[in-house]
Order: structure tokens, then sequence, then C-alpha cells
């Protein structure tokens, strides 16, 4: 099999290209992100490996289609980048990782709500500079809060374990509870009243998209803070920064955002004409952004690696697509 890899950095080379080999598979490592400008680059492939920031819309996927290509492969959890229904219609079948590693995802949610709660991040601005003065960096101890998970899968399991080892307590929603877990579920506007963290672990979705937005930011207690690591949409961004300049939350650490399409993965710091909201965002010292990084560990490249090229050997063999997108 041949794979048009898009969205190369080096530590999907260092990463994939080893299992990649292992298989048998030639891949082509392209810089460019997957979309229907670049999609010309997969000719003479089998297939093409993409990832959350890359933008296959009908277009890229007709043309993609026309291309030869077979199969899509996403060497991520989310598949909101694809035309899902153009791609059933061009009978390409989308192959996705639906776990890797994901106490890898909730320790960096972990460290993002510590980060915003405990301030660590102005902490270590002030020390770089030999001030010391730790006035306006207090916290709150989170033994005996409670959290509200928003999405009880695997992710969120994991943080969900990590918050208990705080000693909090644990509320949940999830539109599909899971009634083996022995949590308690509580409608959106009940965990939004009651909760002092808020931890975002659901996918993408129309019914998701902006489901923290203006009138659900009022329904949650003053001072909570909101973690994210989930997806950028599921938050509606000019309403996060008014409320965050309102003074609504304590803190919040996300690991995504809206527009990453346009700045993740790559240096922008000479990029003039940046968001308006997302530099509204980034001047509160009460936001951390960590650039969807929540995957980068050894341990979940791994993963993604064995899981996708173990995808594309199930099409092969015309085995059952146990994680095919449907």
């Amino acid at each position: 099999m041949k794979i048009a890899f898009f969205d190369t950095k080096s530590y999907w080379k260092d990463s994939f290209g080893p299992v990649a080999e292992k298989y048998g598979y030639e891949v082509t490592f392209f810089n460019e992100r997957l979309t229907p400008a670049t999609a010309h680059l997969a000719a003479g492939h089998d297939a093409t490996c993409s990832f959350v920031n890359d933008e296959v819309a009908a277009e890229a996927v007709r043309k993609l289609k026309e291309l030869g290509i077979k199969v899509l492969l996403l060497r991520c959890a989310g598949f909101d980048s694809v035309d899902l229904a153009v791609a059933k219609e061009c009978g390409l079948p989308v192959l996705r990782v639906p776990a890797y590693s994901p106490e890898s995802v909730a320790e960096q949610g972990a460290a993002l709500l510590m980060a915003v709660n405990r301030k660590s991040h102005l902490a270590y601005e002030r020390s770089t500079k030999f001030n010391f003065d730790i006035a306006g960096l207090d916290g709150i101890a989170l033994v005996g809060r409670t959290a509200g998970v928003v999405g009880t899968g695997k992710i969120g399991q994991c943080m969900i374990n990590i918050l208990k080892g705080f000693g909090m307590n644990i509320i949940a929603y999830d539109a599909f509870p899971n009634p083996n877990l022995g949590l308690e579920y509580v409608t959106l506007d009940e965990l939004y009243a009651r909760s002092d963290v808020i931890s975002l672990h659901c996918p993408l979705m129309p019914a998701t998209h902006h489901m923290i937005n203006a009138e659900a930011i009022g329904k949650m207690k003053d001072g909570v803070i909101l973690v994210n690591v989930a997806r950028g949409g599921l938050v509606d961004s000019v309403a996060l920064a008014d409320a965050v300049e309102a003074g609504k939350f304590r803190g919040v650490g996300m690991d995504v955002c809206e527009v990453e399409h346009e700045y993740f993965f790559e240096d922008r710091s000479a990029k003039e004409d940046k968001d308006p909201t997302l530099a509204r965002l980034l001047a509160s010292d009460k936001v951390v952004l960590s650039g969807h990084l929540a995957f980068l560990t050894e341990e979940a490249l791994t993963s993604m690696a064995e899981v996708t090229c173990g995808n594309a050997k199930a099409f092969l063999e015309g085995a059952e697509l146990v994680n095919e997108v449907k």
C-alpha cells in the first residue's frame, strides 16, 4: 500500500515511519495539510493519512476518488475534518483511531487544570525574572470540590480517575450514559450549576457545536474553571472571551480552539493579522492554551501509528473495519 501522509512534522516521521515499514507500506510524507488545494499530491497513492486540522471537504474527497484513492485514514479520534456523506457517496471508507493513550490526553487536561488553578504559568514568568512575590498567585484546593465531566468515553473516564485522585466529587453528562461506571449522571444545566471545574471530553458534531455559549456560561458558578482537551468548536470563542474579560472564570485551560486551522502546529508569531478573539483570550492571564499537544507522548504517537497501519491492513485484507466512521 502507498500512503500519502499529510501535515507531516518530525514527530510523525519518527513515530509513523518505522511502524509503516514494519507493515511493508510505502509512505510519502507531505508537509502540506490535506485540503482541496493539495489533494492532487495524493496521485499515485492508495490511501491518504490525515490529522485533525486537515480539511477533507467534499471537493477534496471527490478529487481523491478521481485520483484512485481507496481509503481515507485518520490518525486521530475526531472525524469532523472529513465530509462523511461525500466519502460514503464515493465509496471511500473513513478509518480512525478511536483511542490512543487516552491517559495522555486526560493528563494534559489535568496539567491545564492545575496550571490555571495554581497559576504556575504566572509563577514561572515571575521567577525567571527573579521576582518571587507570590501575591495574586492563590488558587483553590480541589479536594471536596465538584468536577463536572462532559463525555464519559475513554478519555473522560481517565480524567475522572485523575480528578478522583484529587479527592473531587464527580458528576457527569453524556448523551449515552454508561450505567456500568457508577457515576452520578445529571443534566447539562445541573452540571453547569453545580460544578467548580468543568472538563470537556465529547466529540464535535452539530449537536455539540458551541454547546458552551453565552447561555451555558450564564448558568455556571462564578469562579468556575473550564478545561477543554476535546474540540475547539465545542466552545463559542467570542462568548468565552466576553466571560473571561467579565471575570466569570477562575481559569480556562485549553488544548484546542476554534481557529486551529490557521495557527496550530506552526510558528505564527510573525503573523500580523492575528485572530482578534484568540488574541483577546491569550491576553488574559487566566487562560492557558497549549496548542493541541495533548496527544504528544511517545505512547500516544506509537499507538496512533499502530492502529492506523492496522486499519489499513484490515482494509487490504477485506477484514471487518472495526474503526470505520459510519
